[in-house]
């Protein structure tokens, strides 16, 4: 009776015990989940703008959801094991106890002892029975120390279940309103008319001159050293000018210099579309204005690059143009069964002329070469200087899809001080716009504004995300209408208006744009993603002052 009351009382302690705590690593610790999850909650309501950051944010959640998920499994999996072998452990007890309790109940111990044993083996006998009774105990502790752990595991099991189900549950929360920002993006800044209209698509167009026609110098007053004569000021500068796919030219040249024949820049660019180096040279195709020409006369009169570049270490650049221009006007043309390509900068720059020089050398050293994918030649763009990093396109001609990269030795880390662009000498690589397609200024020496112009491109945010406004427009008389004064406009603004702006800063993201704009202004910080800046600041800011690319930066003097 009494080891089957002890056993009854372990059994019943087991039940009962209290939770045992388990270290765990941060992949299944629900409350550090939970924290981040509140991160999220704090960034999606400050900072909606920046959509990079949310949803790298809402993956590592996630990431570490699925992580204690596949745990807990293993977990679940490991109590299911430990209690059917702690079942077997209390079989083998509760066999052994009911034959003791047998025995003890047919006849005392010293009477089975004493009737059949001498006194030595009586001795050895009783040893024994202590030693089988002292490892029967030892069983009894381990199984009520291991049903207690059970129980302990498997309410922990349940509660951590519990937890993960209601940490899931916030983050699709997060996850439906950060998937509604996002869907309201492209609809905060109300529709525009078509005066609005055209004047983005006037500012946001980029300048016709071409790589081969302008010197190596640029306009000194759109560079960020300039100094404008007041304090604070604050300007906006493009990394690059569009259209930003395919092959960067200034990039390419940056590439030769560093040691890159045209096979590896091509690559560099296109990814790992075919280069074809036996293409008919023979094969006629229309030029708009000059009827028809073979493939390798029509490409000795392409006008993209200088040819002062193969003398400075870049004829390898030369090269990758002449094989992109090739296969550009093969594509244009559908091999010359389609109709004639222009001469323009809309299709490529022909002038009906040899070039000769270095890159008449370079149109011959790849005669023949074409870039190839799917039976047909790839529509090979390219252009002056993406800002250090260019974008995926895909073709439909050939249906060959190149790559993004961040067009540096050592990638996103190297942007922007070892962009190849930046070894090529790019005019453009970062640079403040403030003159028109022809050159005209508008009455602007520089594209630096004050800080209450700052705040006026702020307060026609505010206004448009309201409604729409056709008086959100450009001051300056250049663009005529009635545009609202900065008085107008911070008074339309009413409550939510700014008067000046006293700092700024951006933030980036991996996939090349510039997320999010940070002010500090006279009413505290205000965030906006870089899209809705790069529209408003286009459409308000005055005269020709402009942004030309998706990833830009604010300087602040």
């Amino acid at each position: 009776m009494k080891w089957r009351y002890l056993l009854v009382v372990a059994i019943t302690f087991g039940f009962f015990a209290g939770l045992v705590s388990a270290e765990v690593d941060c992949g299944e610790d629900t409350s550090c989940i939970q924290k981040q999850i509140d991160e999220l909650n704090i960034l999606l309501n400050t900072n909606k703008g920046e959509a990079s950051k949310i949803q790298a944010k809402l993956k590592s959640i996630q990431s570490q959801i699925s992580v204690a998920v596949t745990k807990l499994k293993i977990t679940e999996a490991n109590i299911k094991d430990r209690s059917e072998k702690v079942s077997t452990q209390y079989l083998i007890l509760s066999v052994k106890i009911r034959e003791m309790y047998m025995r003890l109940r047919s006849q005392p111990l010293w009477i089975s002892l004493f009737s059949t044993m001498n006194m030595g083996e009586v001795r050895r006998e009783l040893a024994y029975r202590q030693d089988s009774n002292e490892a029967d105990k030892q069983m009894i502790v381990s199984l009520v120390s291991e049903i207690g752990k059970l129980e302990a595991d498997k309410k922990a099991l349940e509660k951590q279940k519990l937890q993960l189900a209601k940490l899931q549950a916030d983050l699709d929360a997060q996850n439906a309103v950060f998937q509604k920002e996002i869907k309201e993006i492209s609809t905060k800044i109300a529709v525009l008319s078509a005066r609005q209209q055209a004047i983005l698509a006037e500012k946001q167009g980029t300048f016709t001159t071409t790589v081969g026609d302008v010197p190596l110098a640029d306009d000194v007053n759109a560079r960020p050293d300039y100094n404008p004569g007041f304090s604070p000021a604050f300007a906006a500068f493009s990394f690059g000018a569009p259209h930003f796919k395919g092959l960067s030219q200034y990039g390419a040249f940056g590439r030769a210099k560093s040691g890159q024949n045209a096979e590896t820049i091509l690559h560099a660019y296109y990814g790992g579309v075919e280069i074809k180096k036996d293409y008919d040279t023979g094969k006629q195709i229309s030029v708009s204005g000059y009827g028809r020409m073979d493939i390798e006369t029509y490409v000795k009169r392409i006008y993209e690059v200088p040819n002062s570049w193969g003398d400075e270490g870049g004829f390898e650049a030369l090269k990758a143009q002449a094989v992109a221009a090739r296969s550009y006007a093969l594509a244009w043309t559908d091999q010359g069964n389609g109709g004639a390509i222009c001469t323009t900068q809309a299709c490529q720059v022909y002038k009906n002329a040899d070039k000769g020089g270095n890159w008449e050398r370079a149109v011959n050293e790849t005669k023949g070469w074409v870039l190839w994918s799917n039976g047909k030649p790839l529509k090979s763009w390219y252009a002056s200087t993406s800002g250090g990093y260019q974008e995926s396109y895909t073709d439909s001609y050939s249906g060959y899809t190149t790559p993004s990269l961040w067009d540096t030795p050592s990638g996103r880390g190297g942007w922007t001080s070892q962009a190849y662009e930046k070894v090529g000498g790019s005019p453009w690589f970062y640079k403040g716009w403030y003159k028109g397609t022809s050159g005209d200024t508008c009455g602007r020496s520089h594209p630096w504004l004050t800080g209450e112009e700052m705040a006026d491109i702020l307060n026609a945010w505010v206004v448009l995300k309201s409604g729409s406004d056709d008086r959100v427009s450009p001051v300056g008389s250049c663009w005529g209408g009635n545009p609202y004064s900065l008085s107008e406009l911070k008074s339309k603004a009413g409550g939510s208006g700014y008067s000046s702006v006293t700092g700024v800063s951006v933030s980036y993201s991996d996939g090349g744009y510039t997320s999010n704009v940070h002010f500090e202004t006279d009413r505290g910080g205000v965030d906006i993603s870089g899209a809705d800046f790069k529209k408003i600041f286009n459409l308000r800011a005055p005269g020709r002052i402009s942004l030309k690319s998706g990833l830009f930066n604010i300087e602040k003097k």
